[in-house]
């Protein structure tokens, strides 16, 4: 992060034209899966960790596609400017709620009002390409 922007990870997956979010305990809205990279960490290995970490489930990081990189503008968040890194991938196990994460549900082009601005960003590219409803 050479602007010292701070970078989340995420992954997107998609099912039938939905995509899977999360709500951690205490909070209101959804956020794609995915985390902050720890000091050293490429995207792939932040993105295996944190998504095993929140929902049990082992990512098969040769199969990592980019989707997408979005900026969050300086006003549009609490944390102040940061982007999104976004991934889709293969994974294996269940996708079982831990740690941080309260619940997971299967979102569609309708349901951005329920997500954080960036995502929100990100629900409106993949509606665009097709491939949400």
């Amino acid at each position: 992060m050479a602007d010292d922007v701070p970078e989340k990870v995420a992954w997107v997956l998609l099912r039938d034209q939905r995509v899977l979010v999360t709500r951690n305990h205490g909070r209101e809205v959804f956020y794609f899966p995915g985390g902050m990279r720890e000091p050293g960490e490429s995207d792939d290995q932040t993105l295996v960790r944190e998504i095993d970490e929140e929902l049990q489930t082992v990512i098969d990081p040769g199969t990592m596609v980019h989707v997408g990189t979005f900026e969050v503008p300086p006003g549009h968040s609490e944390r102040g400017p940061f982007r999104m890194i976004c991934y889709t991938a293969d994974h294996e196990g269940p996708l079982s709620p831990a740690r941080e994460v309260e619940e997971k549900a299967w979102i569609g082009y309708a349901d951005r009002h329920r997500v954080s601005y960036v995502d929100s960003l990100v629900l409106i590219a993949l509606h665009e390409r097709g491939l949400l409803s």
